[in-house]
């Protein structure tokens, strides 16, 4: 017996020793599969899933803003000095003072300019040209550059920021070209930046997309750099000044002039700003140019240039690939590279730059190209920098693939389909949200664009906010992208020629290289308008100037310049490989159009309008008599009302040097050789309110300044988008009092045949000749009821529809654009009010008093009704309706989701509610 339990003991024993070995086996079994599948994806994946050397952090938030500089403040922070100027006079400029003359050329030590000039050495060409930064730290005894200074009383703020657009309007004076709102001044922001221990080492940036403008940036009291131009972005360079684990404060000072603009430019930090950390051996700042060429549906060559930057010490040696991804229209990428590039390495010398090419061919490219034939269809490319075998840089760069061609018969050429320009001019504010950019906004103008017809956009004058072109890559918009509005000649007392001379070729270079990558921009426009047309040869001498730099920066894209007066035998028009006429295709104050005499100067150029129209109106306004002609200035009692302040909507009247859609139309169809126009402008803009300097906002919008259509968005719809079957029927059939008068109605539509009905008589059949673009019965006779057009087209129905008498207003209702919205602080919805009578009919001429309300995690940002001459403040929650409609704008508090409750209410309309959800980014873009 005991021999037996001995034996089981042991078979025991041994089983149990057999069982931990074989877990043992098994757990290292496992580890190993584990450490061999890690392996595996490991190797698979690219070096830069591996390992993110770049960071790149948003620092819009949880800024302190105050207007001013400190009481008593002794130092001298100009950047340099002005023609003296009086804001509340009447707007010319007086020579600076002989005393301070000499400091103008950087002589006197009074000013920033030599401290801010250094910045823009990355964009001087010529090393000899670069600027030495001088001794001394300007600023260095103000309050409100020291880390310690107490700004806890100034304004919480977060980014974008436009410190002018909450008003209130100036309502006297002579400001209405710069929108009433005091834009104008000087501002200071502050805000503490993370930088750890760990940051030790590498290399820190401010990179600012737009700061209006002249701009000096402070770090811990340091002066570190700046830039005057307030449209372009740029960088500058922390790295000497942070203190890794230590407090570290910015401090940024803008002086913005005041008559330094012909619109309304706002004021602030208007635009994103990021703080950028790398390793010293790294992509430059825009480091990376892709090209494509030899674009067909079968392939495509890519060419990728890395420029690289050592901040080291020592000398680097460098290699670098980059893998193509496909992206898709959510914007991820492909989950393998598509194409792939190994560039060839090198050594990058101490504090030196390198420049590493390659190419790669991709066979059945995805291309780019302008809806409704093409689809934008867009590529990452994603560098990795390696030093020694160590990932220094993992850079990304979007772009599309495709060819663009200019032909001087066909016109513009997008892979192989010649596409006719139907583009308009648009300013850079976003109505009621002034000069901050919100790319909901800016998405939502484009959409509202596109379904006009529109394929193309003129970024009128000056480089956009770099969110609006990556729109406009998602979109598939066409692009001219435009740097200058002057150049040494003036067209306001303080505006960008005082700067010009030392920061032309720097802004150049900064807009080309920021912008070349987006397949959007087929064009370069090096100024608009300039007064160097009127200078012969020397305007001549500086064009070739500028286009030199654009095709040095860029060989890939053509230039141009917009001109509004130099004729075909002037120097100017020579310089440039587009041709790009303002106004004077149509003719300017009875001057005959120019095209033929273009046309025969420069018959291998393309020509296109880079401005058509300045067309003026007021949404829903109609104002009698109506003139019979097609197109005319606005003159008081004949298209204007010199006592309201408002022009004609019937769309036949224009500035003094412009033409209506009509005439343009004719002119465009008579000379089929021009590419396209850009219509002067797509929305209306905050300033230039011309034929009323009075106004806060112009009247050249095809679309009001709160995004409502004009009449006149249905002119251009029957013209850009014929295939659409619909009539438009203008004025409006509510007219209490006109009983009996004339009252003439016109008809939009790409039909060529119509009848008009009024209370069911017909008014007479007409048919379209040559050259006419609209439908007109100019004698009718107003009677209340109904007014109805039927519509023909080769024959066949089209289209037919009807405008009726609307009874008293009696109610309202909301409508917001999105109904759920992310909850980010930074998305918007905009929300439409309508007046509405008894029946749910919209009532057009309703001017009535609206109170807007909010209740949970939103606010009201803005509200708006798109009537020129209206001078209430923006944010406030009060807003008259403008014919019949008003908007709100409705934001989503960061970080809170849920219900918003939008309410309305007027005295003997009752109230509206819509809800708007706010919720996760992700849920919201779906």
């Amino acid at each position: 017996m005991k021999k037996r339990a001995k034996r089981e003991q042991a078979l025991q024993l041994a089983n149990a020793t057999s069982a931990r070995a074989s877990a043992t086996v098994l757990k290292w079994v496992t580890l190993a599969g584990c450490l061999f599948l890690w392996a595996l994806v490991v190797l698979a994946a690219p070096a830069h899933a591996q390992q993110t050397p770049r960071t790149r952090e948003s620092i819009n938030q949880d800024w302190r803003f105050t207007r001013g500089d400190p009481a008593g403040m002794t130092a001298d922070l100009r950047y340099d000095v002005r023609p003296e100027f009086d804001d509340t006079g009447d707007g010319k400029a007086a020579d600076a003072r002989p005393e301070e003359a000499a400091r103008i050329d950087g002589s006197g030590a009074n000013v920033l300019k030599r401290w801010i000039l250094p910045t823009a050495n990355p964009f001087i060409k010529d090393p000899a040209q670069h600027h030495a930064r001088p001794a001394g730290n300007p600023g260095e005894d103000v309050s409100y550059v020291q880390p310690g200074f107490d700004d806890s009383s100034w304004e919480q703020v977060n980014l974008p920021h436009d410190w002018a657009i909450a008003g209130p309007f100036i309502t006297e004076g002579p400001y209405g070209g710069m929108g009433r709102l005091k834009s104008w001044g000087i501002g200071w922001y502050r805000r503490s930046i993370d930088v750890p221990a760990s940051d030790a080492g590498k290399s820190i940036f401010l990179d600012v997309d737009g700061a209006m403008s002249h701009a000096t940036v402070w770090l811990n009291g340091t002066l570190v750099g700046g830039w005057p131009y307030g449209y372009n972005s740029w960088r500058v360079d922390l790295t000497r000044h942070v203190v890794p684990g230590g407090r570290n404060v910015l401090a940024i000072r803008l002086d913005n002039p005041p008559a330094s603009a012909r619109w309304y430019p706002g004021g602030g930090l208007y635009r994103d700003i990021w703080l950028t950390k790398t390793d010293p051996v790294r992509v430059a700042h825009w480091g990376s140019a892709v090209t494509t060429r030899d674009v067909s549906a079968a392939s495509a060559t890519i060419d990728v240039r890395l420029t690289l930057d050592n901040a080291s010490a020592a000398a680097a040696g460098v290699s670098a690939t980059t893998d193509i991804y496909a992206l898709g229209a959510d914007g991820k990428r492909s989950r393998r590279p598509v194409a792939q590039i190994t560039h060839t390495g090198g050594e990058v010398a101490a504090g030196g730059s390198l420049t590493l090419a390659g190419r790669a061919a991709l066979a059945s490219p995805r291309l780019w190209g302008p809806p409704p034939t093409q689809s934008p269809n867009l590529y990452l490319a994603v560098s990795t920098i390696r030093t020694s075998g160590r990932v220094t840089d993992v850079f990304e760069t979007r772009f599309g693939i495709r060819d663009v061609r200019f032909d001087a018969t066909r016109g513009v050429l997008v892979n192989g389909e010649k596409v006719r320009i139907q583009g308009v001019n648009n300013h850079h504010d976003l109505g009621a949200l002034g000069a901050a950019f919100n790319r909901r906004a800016a998405q939502r103008q484009l959409q509202i664009l596109r379904e006009m017809g529109v394929n193309a956009v003129r970024m009128s004058h000056n480089p956009p906010a770099p969110g609006l072109l990556d729109l406009t890559d998602e979109m598939g918009f066409l692009v001219m992208d435009e740097v200058f509005d002057s150049w040494e000649l003036k067209k306001t007392p303080l505006d960008f020629h005082l700067i010009f001379p030392e920061w032309r070729e720097a802004d150049l270079r900064a807009m080309i290289r920021r912008d070349r990558n987006h397949p959007s921009v087929i064009l370069w426009s090096v100024g608009n308008e300039v007064g160097e047309q009127y200078s012969g040869e020397e305007g001549a001498q500086l064009t070739r100037e500028l286009v030199a730099i654009a095709k040095d920066e860029d060989p890939s894209r053509l230039t141009t310049v917009a001109m509004n007066f130099a004729k075909a035998d002037m120097p100017m028009p020579a310089e440039v490989d587009v041709i790009s006429l303002n106004y004077q295709g149509a003719g300017i104050r009875g001057i005959i159009g120019q095209y033929p005499a273009f046309h025969a100067a420069f018959p291998d150029k393309v020509i296109l309008s880079s401005e058509s129209a300045s067309a003026l109106s007021s949404r829903g306004e109609y104002l009698f008599p109506v003139a019979g002609a097609t197109s005319g200035p606005v003159r008081p009692y004949s298209g204007g009302d010199p006592v309201t302040h408002q022009v004609s909507a019937y769309e036949l009247h224009a500035s003094d040097f412009g033409s209506s859609a009509d005439r343009v139309f004719a002119s465009d169809d008579q000379h089929p050789y021009v590419a396209g126009e850009f219509v002067w402008t797509g929305f209306d803009y905050l300033g230039e309110p011309t034929p009323y300097y009075t106004s806060r906002s112009s009247y050249s919008g095809i679309i009001d300044l709160a995004g409502f259509a004009k009449d006149r968005f249905w002119l251009y719809q029957s013209r850009w988008r014929p295939e659409l079957k619909f009539a438009h029927i203008l004025p409006h059939w509510t007219w209490p009092g006109r009983e009996g008068q004339i009252t003439p109605v016109h008809v939009f539509s790409s039909a060529d045949e119509a009848e008009l009905f009024v209370n069911g008589t017909s008014q007479g059949k007409i048919k379209k000749r040559d050259y006419e673009y609209r439908f007109r019965w100019d004698y009718v006779t107003y009677a209340p009821g109904e007014v109805r057009v039927e519509t023909w087209k080769d024959g066949k129905p089209w289209a037919s529809a009807s405008v009726r008498t609307t009874g008293a207003a009696s109610a309202l209702a909301l409508e917001p654009d999105r109904a759920v919205i992310a909850a980010d602080g930074k998305d918007l919805s905009f929300v439409t009010l309508r007046v509405l009578d008894a029946a749910g009919a919209m009532v057009r001429p309703a001017k009535n008093p609206i109170r807007f309300s909010i209740e949970g995690p939103g606010e009201i940002v803005a509200t708006d009704n798109g009537d020129p001459t209206d001078m209430t403040a923006f944010p406030s929650h009060q807003r008259d309706a403008f014919n019949g409609l008003a908007l709100v704008i409705v934001r989503g508090l960061p970080g809170k989701t849920g219900k918003v409750t939008v309410r309305a209410e007027a005295e003997g309309l009752g109230s509206a509610s819509t809800t708007i959800s706010t919720t996760s980014r992700t849920a919201a873009m779906k």
